[in-house]
């Protein structure tokens, strides 16, 4: 069994001290470190005294920090230093508790969310699938969509994608409780608000605004010993669907990159790259172009250390250096017969796994495709399995509800040339329709990676039309909603984040370091692992009588974890983590544990480096209050 030692980062004191500021916000009612804080609705207005007068409006959704309450006004800072203070009135806010927030995802291929005025209302519909209830999901639906007034209803889910990262948005969620529909699944029912800077009618014509639409499609390709063969079809694949551009006059329209990927370089010098950009798209405009940039593209002279491949490092490169921002159709396919190293192997150039790489798509808003190649080679050692359940992750499409993975059985060359085939030429087709304003195209094909293509493109026309015409969610309401569909639970209708600050950030690096070098220490002996932990507790100032010796301590007992994860509506397996858990596990179950925190590490690193993507709630707030949306699956 490898171990896998984590240098322990500086454990400074983790909970900020606030004494040396003038003023302290008021704490959550039995929490230690979370003040009581508030967001500002469309109809908020701050005063420099209680008498409200001289109001000026503010921004919807700027976060203050609660310091005294009188009656129907708030005195309110915009961070916990004590300046820049003012007067709400009570009536205009919103209390945010749980620091959690829902984001819609793409409704290309369910019905679209309501927003409940009722939870019990909701709570029955989801509970009892009787035919009765279908069709009053249907009937609401129907009215909300041509705005009619309801008393059951408080709003619905846009018809096009919203995009955060363009329009942000809030959806707080305010409460939240488990239930499960008759067929077992469960769901979270929310209690949620909605908080836009501006009041936007929902009323879209999907038909307009899709002559500019364009798309990219990036071909990540293993080119380790044994692909010369795949690098060539998928070269004429596309070198022929140039020919149908040119045709249709769409070379402004369909873009294509390269993105070639070997292993880590410093244990086989010969390999030349991990990983290469050979063409971004918009490169090259014709058929020529193309073949000029990738005539130096071959198969690696020399083997890898490893039979898996650093497929991840190549997939970062196809996220992080193509400019996706001037498409509306964004793909990625990965083209590979091996497995990819995983974040724990020392030979990992990016130190993340599937699920991190997943995450990073969703951000950029691009699907992922995997056409695996099931070889020979990967079948004598053994790759197949690991590989396929590597790629299924890290595919996991969710307006498709299941993984874009396309096994090529035998690796054989003539249907991974046709898949390839029926791919391109199904999203050059979806830009042929875009110029004739459709929303998707209408092709007749029996190609299963065709078929896919085709929903994930109006899930992708759909978030283009959201962007190109300003789509929001509604100005302000408070209701209920269900994070899966009504008529469908399988699929997701929204997806839970937590917006962590700066400080939040470094406390759950922090945390999260400490706990994997105890994890290591562990694979040894738990008993020195849990005492460990309770060490490092005890350090943060933790009552030394409260941490008992007991095997079924948990962590989150330990006070281990930043209190904003108490309450968090997710299930996290380390909280609930103790000596006897530990113990029972076997040595695969702890190591994949250690991975995991591995993995999850290196991503909140990233995070904290990415400074394009933390948001401000507060422009008078200190840098140290932006916020971060930290998807619920990469919490630990």
């Amino acid at each position: 069994m490898r171990l896998k030692v984590i240098k322990a980062l500086v454990f400074g004191a983790l909970y900020l001290s606030f004494s040396t500021y003038a003023l302290e916000p008021l704490k959550m009612a039995g929490k230690e470190t979370l003040y009581q804080r508030v967001l500002t609705t469309p109809e908020c207005a701050i005063s420099a005294d209680k008498s409200l007068k001289n109001a000026q409006k503010l921004p919807a959704f700027s976060l203050f920090y609660v310091y005294e309450k009188d009656g129907e006004v708030i005195k309110v800072g915009p961070d916990m230093k004590g300046s820049d203070l003012g007067y709400l009135s009570a009536k205009c806010v919103i209390d945010w508790k749980m620091q959690s927030a829902l984001m819609f995802t793409n409704p290309a291929s369910r019905e679209r969310s309501l927003i409940f005025k009722d939870i019990d209302l909701l709570q029955n519909l989801v509970e009892n699938s009787s035919k009765e209830n279908t069709d009053k999901i249907h009937k609401l639906e129907k009215e909300a969509i041509l705005g009619k007034a309801q008393d059951e209803i408080v709003s619905i889910e846009p018809d096009t994608f919203v995009d955060f990262k363009k329009n942000f948005y809030l959806l707080p969620i305010l409460e939240a409780k488990e239930t499960m529909f008759s067929d077992g699944n469960y769901t979270r029912l929310l209690h949620i608000a909605s908080v836009t800077s501006n009041a936007n009618k929902l009323a879209i014509k999907p038909q307009q605004n899709l002559q500019d639409y364009k798309s990219a499609v990036v071909f990540v390709i293993d080119s380790s010993i044994s692909m010369q063969p795949y690098i060539d079809r998928t070269r004429k694949a596309i070198s022929d669907i140039y020919e149908k551009i040119e045709k249709h006059n769409l070379k402004d329209s369909v873009n294509f990159g390269i993105v070639s990927y070997r292993s880590n370089v410093k244990a086989v010098p010969g390999l030349e790259y991990t990983s290469k950009v050979f063409l971004s798209p918009g490169d090259v405009q014709d058929k020529q172009g193309f073949l000029n940039k990738l005539k130096d593209l071959k198969q690696a002279s020399v083997s890898s250390a490893l039979f898996d491949e650093d497929a991840y490092s190549g997939l970062r490169d196809a996220l992080d250096k193509i400019n996706w921002s001037k498409y509306g159709g964004r793909y990625i396919v990965l083209i590979t017969d091996a497995g990819a190293i995983e974040g724990n192997n020392k030979l990992s150039t990016t130190g993340l796994d599937a699920k991190e790489i997943k995450a990073e798509s969703e951000h950029y808003g691009a699907a992922l495709y995997a056409l695996h190649l099931l070889t020979s080679q990967g079948k004598r050692n053994h790759n197949h399995e690991k590989a396929q359940a590597q790629y299924e992750e890290l595919t996991f499409n969710k307006v498709l509800n299941k993984s874009l993975y396309y096994p090529v059985v035998a690796g054989d060359i003539n249907e991974f040339g046709k898949k390839v085939d029926d791919l391109a030429d199904s999203l050059t087709e979806q830009v042929l329709a875009s110029k004739q304003n459709k929303t998707s195209a209408n092709i007749a094909t029996n190609s299963q990676i065709a078929k896919d293509s085709l929903v994930i493109g109006k899930a992708m026309q759909l978030a283009y039309l959201g962007s190109k015409l300003n789509t929001k969610v509604p100005s302000f309401f408070d209701g209920f909603i269900s994070d899966r569909a009504l008529l469908d639970d399988h699929k997701i209708c929204a997806t839970p984040v937590t917006l962590i600050t700066k400080n939040q950030l470094s406390n759950l690096k922090q945390v999260t370091s400490e706990i994997l070098e105890a994890a290591n220490t562990g694979l040894l002996e738990s008993e020195a692992m849990f005492g460990q932990l309770r060490s490092i507790a005890v350090s943060l100032g933790r009552d030394p009588n409260m941490l008992s010796q007991s095997k079924t301590l948990k962590l989150s007992q330990m006070g281990l974890l930043d209190e904003f994860l108490e309450g968090l509506p997710y299930k996290s397996l380390i909280s609930d983590l103790d000596e006897e858990t530990w113990s029972s596990m076997g040595a695969d179950e702890q190591n994949q544990t250690i991975y995991d925190l591995e993995s999850k590490l290196n991503y909140y690193q990233k995070a904290n480096d990415d400074t394009d993507r933390w948001i401000v709630l507060n422009p008078k707030a200190s840098k140290s209050e932006a916020v971060y949306p930290i998807p619920f699956d990469m919490l630990p």
